[in-house]
């Protein structure tokens, strides 16, 4: 027998800013019993135990491990670093889920997926990842949610961060591409609402950007207005380069 008020949380040893570490916590102070999954036991694990959280260690390519802890969990969060077993923990999450009865399954995508199709897809294996997950969890027929962020925030500025630090610039392989990054803890509060009360939502895809869509340089003006920073031209910089 499942029970609604348990909630499986995956990946919920992510460092600091992850959706899933966030998600229990939003989860504990709603009063949910939340039981978080985790790779190893480490000061991570021991800090979800702390919280409160029913720390359970396992891995995603396991089936064995899945079931032992999904089983009694009425609704699942399943959200996975992209890594070459990606789409078979997702497979083996759909199989695991239908036959321990979940009742809601919230799905952790990515905005890429909005524009792909059979016939439209992209170089990325990543993404195609994404794309297929989503299938799958469509053909299982389980009660899925899916969300949908665009890049997180705080990998933008992880990986801006050496080369404003260093040069005064931003470069990234953007190219002219516009992106609107958007916060992990902003993207945990809508998974955290939609497994607080799945009903509503359950089939619905929920796209999560940033507050506005801008290329590389109207973020570099950003960072210059914040920073109070100007650019340091070189003489020789990356094509994909943009100035702050």
């Amino acid at each position: 027998m499942v029970d609604d008020r348990s909630i499986l949380v995956t990946g919920a040893a992510g460092r600091l800013g992850s959706v899933g570490r966030t998600v229990t916590g939003l989860l504990l102070d709603r009063g949910f019993s939340v039981r978080a999954m985790v790779r190893r036991e480490d000061e991570r694990a021991a800090s979800l135990r702390a919280a409160g959280a029913q720390v359970v260690v396992g891995d995603l390519l396991e089936p064995g491990d899945v079931y032992r802890v999904v089983r009694g969990c009425g609704r699942v969060y399943f959200g996975m670093s992209v890594s070459a077993g990606y789409l078979e923990a997702t497979v083996t999450m759909a199989a695991v889920a239908r036959e321990a009865g979940v009742n809601a399954l919230v799905n952790m995508s990515q905005m890429t997926v909005s524009e792909m199709s059979i016939q439209n897809t992209t170089p990325s294996h990543q993404q195609r990842q994404h794309w297929l997950s989503e299938q799958t969890l469509a053909w299982s027929g389980l009660p899925v949610v899916t969300i949908r962020p665009t890049m997180f925030l705080e990998s933008f500025l992880q990986l801006a961060a050496p080369s404003v630090r260093n040069r005064d610039r931003i470069e990234l392989p953007f190219g002219r591409g516009k992106t609107s990054p958007v916060s992990a803890p902003d993207v945990a509060q809508v998974v955290a609402a939609v497994l607080a009360d799945p009903v509503p939502h359950l089939g619905l895809i929920y796209e999560l950007t940033g507050p506005k869509s801008q290329d590389l340089d109207e973020v570099a003006r950003e960072f210059s207005e914040a920073l109070s920073r100007r650019s340091r031209t070189p003489t020789s910089a990356p094509r994909s380069g943009n100035r702050s």
